[in-house]
Order: structure tokens, then sequence, then C-alpha cells
């Protein structure tokens, strides 16, 4: 039987007063994994708590596109292989709940107007999302990694995009091996510069080389170090089949909080 923990961040913008409110929703998670609750379900409850805080770039706190549009994605992944994400989904203040209800489906992920159908036809909260200009040039992307006493770890992440954006710009959020990867005994999931993220394939590789016997903190500094172009602000969460997870970043932006169930 594995102990259960869990790790999240509130994006790596976001600055470290924020961390309290990332304390909060990794306090939700831990509470349902004591309860005896599934990875699955601490994961997505914490990350709709980050979701639903204002100060967050994802759900509620979503920012502006170019052209005023607030457009939002979210993924999950399990560690038995299942994963779902959404793609620029509009009024949709909680999009990691239709992301998690892709997980038992036959297709992993929906984009755009399809998506917010799927989501209608399954019985989803429609509500307008009113989005808010950045006061810098936000970043941000909450996530969550969890495990449960069987050992199931679950990584579940949401955002808004970034700032100056256009209307149809994908980041890393939703792309299997860039702002999420779970393999394994370990789930990794990462935030910033979406096009920086993906290029490097980063929660691919650092899961490779944790998996290859690297330690959580030592392969996501040899991510940022080696597998990033110069400048771009990232930071990584990870977790393994045991022990705590960690978070790390090339600046002092990312609040990250984690926690883990006494033996």
């Amino acid at each position: 039987m594995s102990i259960p923990a869990v790790v999240a961040h509130g994006g790596a913008g976001a600055g470290p007063e924020r961390l309290a409110n990332v304390e909060r929703a990794v306090a939700i998670a831990a509470a349902i994994l004591e309860s005896g609750g599934t990875a699955v379900e601490a994961a997505v409850e914490a990350c709709v708590v980050l979701e639903d805080d204002p100060v967050f770039n994802a759900g509620t706190g979503s920012v502006f596109r170019t052209d005023g549009t607030v457009h939002l994605d979210a993924s999950i992944q399990v560690s038995d292989g299942r994963m779902g994400f959404v793609i620029a989904m509009e009024d949709t203040p909680n999009p990691i709940r239709v992301a998690a209800d892709l997980l038992d489906e036959e297709i992993n992920g929906l984009t755009g107007e399809g998506a917010r159908a799927w989501a209608d036809s399954k019985g989803f909260a429609k509500a307008p999302v009113e989005g808010r200009p950045p006061f810098k040039e936000a970043t941000d992307t909450v996530g969550v990694i969890a495990r449960d006493r069987s050992g199931s770890i679950a990584c579940a992440t949401s955002t808004g995009g970034c700032s100056d954006r256009p209307p149809g710009r994908v980041g890393d959020v939703p792309l299997p091996g860039c702002g999420f990867w779970v393999q394994g005994g370990v789930g990794v999931g990462a935030t910033g510069i979406g096009e920086a993220i993906t290029r490097g394939m980063l929660s691919f590789r650092v899961a490779e080389r944790i998996l290859d016997g690297g330690g959580l903190e030592e392969s996501m500094m040899w991510a940022l170090e080696e597998c990033l172009e110069d400048g771009a602000e990232v930071g990584m969460i990870a977790l393994g089949s045991e022990g705590t997870g960690h978070g790390l970043a090339n600046s002092e932006n990312m609040p990250w909080s984690s926690w883990i169930a006494r033996k």
C-alpha cells in the first residue's frame, strides 16, 4: 500500500504571495486522500479550487486573448494510461471537470465549440467566464499531482493561456508530454512559457529521467538548465511512487506546496 501524497503549484508567474492560496488547494486534496479518495478525485477537486480562485490565470481568473476572448485549456492523466484534455473552451469555469470526464471515454481530447457541445450533452454547467486583463504577462498554469493509497497517480492542469496570444493559440497544458505526463510511478506537470515547454517536451523528458534513477529535484533542474531556451520562465512539479512531491522553477515566482500522509 502506498502513502498518499499531493503537490500543487499556482503558476510560474503567480508570485510567492499566492502560496496560501495553493496551500488551501493542497489541503482539499489531502482531506480527500486521507478519507480514502482516489488520486483522480483529489487532483480534480484541488484543481477546481485553483480554477475558482480569481488570482490565478485559470478558470474564473483567466486572462483575455488579444481579441478579448477567454479560452480555457485543461488536462488530466492517470498512471493507468488514461487521459483527457480540452482545448480553447469558452463558457466553462471548470474545464478540468470536463477533461476528467473524458478519462472513461474512447476519445482523449476535444476542442473549441465541439468541446462545449460535448460538455452540454453531459450536463456540465455552462456559464460565462468574464476574464480579466493581466497585470503583467500572464504565464500561469495551475497544476496538481496526487498519489492515493493504491499507488495510482493523477496529474491535473488548467490554464487561461498566456496573455498577448491570439485566439486559437494552443499552449503546453493540453499537450501530452509537454504540460503534463504520467508514466509508471511518476507524474510531472509544467508551467510557464508554453512554447518553450512544448519544444522541450519537458514533462515527458523529466519523467523519463526520474524513471531512469534520477531524483525529482535533480531531474527537474536538469530540464530547466538543459532543455529550455534562454530566458523562458518555467516551473515544474513532480511526484513519484513514494516520498514527497517537489516543485522547482527558474525564478522565485512559482508558489508550490506539498503534503504527504503520516505513516
